[in-house]
């Protein structure tokens, strides 16, 4: 019998923690911008989503690869990315409870994606080796 590991970083807790992050930053972000710019607004929500569905590190992802390959230290800029705009806008939006437990939010997904981060490091020292998957 087989049992099944998952790689750094995609537990429930781990992933959730990022996950939490980056929607914040779909909703946050666009919502910010809209007043000031429709264009920009429209841009946001364009490059925070569509850069980590084009460009991904090889083998981070259990559901499959993205199109376009990428070192690892560019899929945790685009992570970085998401919880800066995400703390950013939900000052901009909200007040200082619901903004101040953002910025927690994005201050420990850091922390809870250390294990997925060392690996995806090593695969950019590793000049572009997938990394090994866990089965």
């Amino acid at each position: 019998m087989r049992t099944r590991t998952r790689q750094p970083g995609h537990d429930y807790v781990r992933g959730g923690t990022r996950v939490a992050g980056e929607v914040t930053a779909w909703v946050c972000t666009p919502w910010a911008l809209w007043p000031h710019s429709i264009p920009l607004a429209i841009g946001a929500v364009l490059l925070l989503i569509g850069l980590p569905a084009v460009f991904s590190t090889p083998g981070d992802r259990p559901g499959g690869d993205a199109p376009v390959a990428v070192p690892g230290i560019v899929t945790i800029l685009l992570v970085v990315l998401h919880l800066v705009a995400a703390a950013a806008s939900a000052w901009a939006l909200w007040g200082t409870w619901i903004a101040a437990t953002v910025t927690v939010l994005c201050l420990v997904v850091p922390f809870t994606e250390l294990p997925r981060w060392r690996v995806l490091l090593s695969t950019t020292r590793g000049h572009g080796e997938r990394p090994a998957r866990r089965l």
